[in-house]
């Protein structure tokens, strides 16, 4: 109960609910601490941690219900950008902030590498995070044996376990919820495999793929053996409908109409919200989660809005997880729910670091929402990323300059300057930057925009400056961070290998 009462009074100091609106550019107050208190601080610090690592059933009980969290794309700069994005939303200086998960007990380094590729992708990250082994670009939950795009070599192959079919096996229920589309790379390792991430609709396959028979990732959902996932919601309705009803499958069918024979489908907030209501005053307290009918929600014809221009009847990350979890918490013996904010990674592709941070910050809102909904002594919850993307932050900026802005730097005296700083063609530039991407292409050498006006760089869609012209930023090779709190969460410290974490969720899960 102490560590609980802890994370309880974090919540109470970070609050819930956060604007998303773009920082302002008047710098906030300089810091009061006095050097005693900076001291009392990092000693409370110190024994709040303690009690956290005393908790009993941090290190003896196995984790009834699991909640992996997954950032796409949410490096250890994003982190840090988002920290300080969140708390200057609140008027803080920012630096001083925690996000939701900063606070918890155990937190680990985990590389990132494919078998293949020194800096990976989405599909062969995820594979090892779900499976417990490690397989090459583009493969979803199939060894790196197999070619890519070989449809043979996949069939013949032996396909990998998921955690989500070890939970199910515990007679656990299942769901997947992504704010990117549902046949996307990542949210497809919990149900799918193929030998190709692209092959999310049968217009994708190659020409011998539809030759042998190899299956489509939206039709391996619908067609396939009854899955161990009972809940999945996110975007993508294009790749289940045929191109006659605005879709993208060339084979004429209508996947949703197939699925409603099957199981459940909903399309906007109030049909998902009426479901989730309908199934737990039907449902309460079952132990028959095994043979529950399935959910599909597919609230988006490609991935979901971006957080800040969300139309009203598409559910946020949030809101798709609350539904999740009411019909979860009706199965007494438990559940793993697998949640992504799979839009921070495109975000970052596009080199526009607004977008990324508020897609992080919902994040943060929906894990310290989760943390009053569940009980730490039977729940584990992670939260890490796949990979991470080029994002920077530097230019010796002044304590509590707006994330998003140009850098202004200190005086001799520790004073902030009255201008900001500029380069050495006198030009201003931001805290925030790529090392390649769209930003190096848009931004003239004069720094005006194409009707020649100063660029805003407070602007929803500001693209962020970058070294090496790329239509499509790439993501970063270094490793990502890693935050656990729960049954067996001090399994998850130190340096790991990606492919590790499955391991470490597999033995805590009861």
């Amino acid at each position: 109960m102490k560590l609980v009462n802890c994370i309880c009074s974090l919540l109470m100091g970070l609050g819930l609910i956060l604007s998303l609106t773009a920082c302002s550019p008047e710098l906030p107050v300089k810091d009061s601490k006095t050097s005693l208190q900076w001291f009392q601080q990092g000693a409370q610090s110190v024994a709040d941690r303690k009690i956290q690592l005393d908790s009993a059933y941090a290190n003896t009980q196995k984790a009834k219900n699991i909640i992996f969290v997954l950032g796409d794309g949410m490096g250890v700069s994003t982190l840090t950008a988002a920290r300080i994005f969140s708390g200057q939303q609140h008027g803080m200086l920012g630096e001083e902030y925690a996000l939701s998960f900063e606070q918890f007990p155990y937190s680990a380094l985990v590389k990132t590498y494919n078998v293949d590729l020194q800096t990976p992708d989405s599909a062969g990250t995820m594979t090892a995070l779900m499976t417990g082994v490690k397989t090459n670009e583009g493969i979803i939950s199939l060894p790196h044996t197999v070619d890519r795009g070989s449809c043979l070599a996949a069939q013949n192959q032996k396909r990998l376990p998921t955690l989500i079919d070890l939970a199910k096996a515990k007679g656990k229920s299942t769901a997947m919820v992504t704010t990117a589309r549902v046949t996307h790379a990542t949210p497809a390792t919990t149900y799918a495999h193929s030998s190709d991430r692209n092959w999310e609709s049968d217009d994708a396959l190659s020409e011998p793929a539809k030759n042998n028979g190899c299956p489509d990732i939206a039709s391996q959902w619908v067609d396939g053996p009854r899955s161990s996932l009972d809940i999945l919601l996110g975007g993508g309705r294009r790749h289940f409908l045929p191109k006659q009803q605005g879709g993208k499958r060339l084979d004429q069918r209508n996947l949703i109409a197939d699925w409603k024979r099957k199981g459940h489908y909903v399309a906007t907030l109030t049909e998902l919200n009426e479901l989730a209501g309908q199934h737990v005053s039907e449902h309460s307290d079952s132990d028959k989660g095994v043979n529950e009918v399935p959910w599909l929600g597919l609230f988006a014809s490609s991935h979901m809005a971006y957080s800040h221009e969300r139309p009203a009847e598409q559910p946020g990350l949030q809101q798709m997880t609350a539904a999740a979890l009411k019909r979860l918490q009706t199965n007494k013996n438990g559940y793993a729910l697998v949640i992504e904010s799979g839009r921070i990674d495109h975000a970052h592709h596009e080199g526009i670091a607004f977008k990324a941070l508020s897609e992080t910050q919902e994040l943060h809102e929906t894990v310290a929402w989760l943390l009053t909904q569940v009980d730490l002594n039977e729940t584990l919850i992670v939260v890490t990323a796949d990979h991470s993307h080029t994002l920077t932050l530097g230019g010796y900026t002044t304590r509590g300059n707006p994330i998003l802005g140009n850098v202004v730097a200190n005086d001799r005296y520790g004073r902030p300057k009255d201008k900001t700083s500029v380069d050495n063609h006198g030009k201003p530039y931001t805290s925030l930057s790529y090392r390649d991407g769209p930003g190096a292409i848009s931004m003239r050498a004069d720094g005006l925009d194409e009707d020649g006006h100063h660029e805003d760089v407070h602007a929803i869609d500001y693209q962020q400056i970058a070294l090496v012209p790329m239509d499509y930023e790439t993501h970063g090779g270094e490793d990502v961070a890693l935050y656990a709190i729960g049954p067996q969460s001090q399994l998850l410290s130190g340096t790991l290998e990606q492919h590790w974490v499955f391991h470490a969720l597999k033995f805590a899960l009861k």
